[in-house]
């Protein structure tokens, strides 16, 4: 025997029915409207909204105020996936347990630093004084040189003091400069430990991240609702080793614009030629602005040589720095991350705006940190849905 389903009920007949049938009202077996879904749709988006907005807030707010605390914990975490990655390559090659691939890599960054020191060190330091000797007496020449024609003069009235211009007061430019990133390293902490005080604690946080990084990882894991812990925990990941991409992408550009800056500058004859290869490699780690806060200073001092000097020095750097965005950049992006340009260049000056000259420093890895975690939470376009 076989039951069939009866189709559900018209609500017009239903109405009419209920209508002529005065004797026995009924109420009609109509499905409800989706007026009830709409309005919890909407309260259900709002509330979202509303989330979000708080989250962010709150997010904002703890970067504004502890905005010092946090670049300090970025900068030892982004040691410690140094110290993590390199360990994890002797783990690999070399059959290493993890602990005793973590202190070779200590043991040897300390020697190299030692290394450095003791074989160079008198060198580089004899070097970065007479850099600055020489930058100050070329930059109170360019001063007097322009306050000596009407073009100089407007140039002079537009900067600011921190430039070596007339705004704001007085005062020397690289000294300005000098005192403003000492403020910017000393408010790090907001205490008397000082720029050197903050680099020992990220060298120390970032060794302790790195001997137990499980320990930390799930710490901050619990922090999250269980439901959301699996994605969480993939998020971290992700954005570890996109850290390490970028670290290790950026070391080896630093070191080939070093290179190339040194061995161009000697043999164009500029005087402390290692100083400045050795400040262009460093000046390299922030991108696009590094490279101009690298070249300054030697055609500065080409200036003093002369203008056959300060062309060569000019279109070395334009060479360097064609083939570093060019080439170079490229083939390592190939293998590490790619960061558009626009958005990296926004972003030095978001986060410099925010966090001062340490954000600058830190913005590019930051950057990519976030925007691997953003690549993440959101799902690829469609091929219809590309622009």
């Amino acid at each position: 025997m076989t039951s069939t389903s009866s189709p559900p009920p018209d609500c017009d007949a239903a109405s009419a029915q209920i209508k002529d049938d005065t004797a026995a009202p009924r109420a009609p077996s109509c499905p409800v409207t989706d007026t009830a879904d709409d309005s919890a749709g909407w309260l259900s988006s709002i509330t979202h909204i509303l989330r979000l907005t708080l989250g962010l807030a709150v997010i904002g707010l703890m970067v504004w105020l502890l905005g010092d605390v946090l670049t300090i914990i970025f900068a030892a975490a982004l040691f410690a996936v140094v110290l993590h990655g390199l360990s994890n390559i002797l783990v690999k090659h070399l059959r290493l347990p993890y602990g005793w691939s973590l202190t070779a890599v200590v043991a040897a960054l300390v020697g190299a630093v030692v290394l450095l020191i003791w074989g160079s060190g008198p060198a580089i330091v004899d070097e970065a004084a007479k850099l600055q000797d020489a930058l100050g007496q070329q930059e109170a020449s360019l001063r007097t040189t322009l306050q000596h024609s009407p073009t100089g003069q407007m140039i002079l009235n537009y900067l600011p003091s921190s430039l070596g211009g007339n705004q704001g007061g007085g005062g020397s430019s690289l000294a300005s400069l000098g005192s403003r990133i000492a403020g910017s390293m000393t408010g790090m902490l907001g205490s008397a430990f000082g720029a050197v005080g903050t680099i020992v604690v990220i060298l120390i946080a970032g060794l302790y991240f790195a001997m137990a990084p499980a320990l930390y990882a799930n710490g901050a894991l619990r922090l999250v609702p269980v439901a959301q812990r699996p994605r969480a925990r993939m998020l971290m990941l992700r954005a570890s080793q996109t850290l390490w991409a970028w670290v290790a992408g950026q070391s080896l550009d630093m070191l080939v614009v070093g290179v190339l800056s040194g061995v161009g500058l000697w043999f164009i004859g500029v005087p402390l030629a290692l100083a400045l290869g050795v400040l262009a490699g460093l000046c390299n780690f922030i991108p696009y602005i590094g490279a101009i806060m690298g070249a300054v200073p030697a055609l500065l001092l080409a200036l003093s040589l002369g203008t056959r000097e300060t062309i060569m020095v000019a279109a070395l750097y334009s060479v360097i720095q064609f083939f570093e965005g060019n080439v170079l950049a490229p083939v390592i992006q190939r293998h590490a991350v790619q960061m558009p340009p626009a958005i990296t260049v926004l972003s030095q000056t978001l986060f410099g705006a925010i966090l001062g000259f340490p954000g600058l420093i830190f913005a590019s890895p930051l950057t990519a940190a976030l925007l691997s975690i953003f690549d993440g939470l959101t799902p690829p376009l469609s091929d219809d849905e590309r622009v």
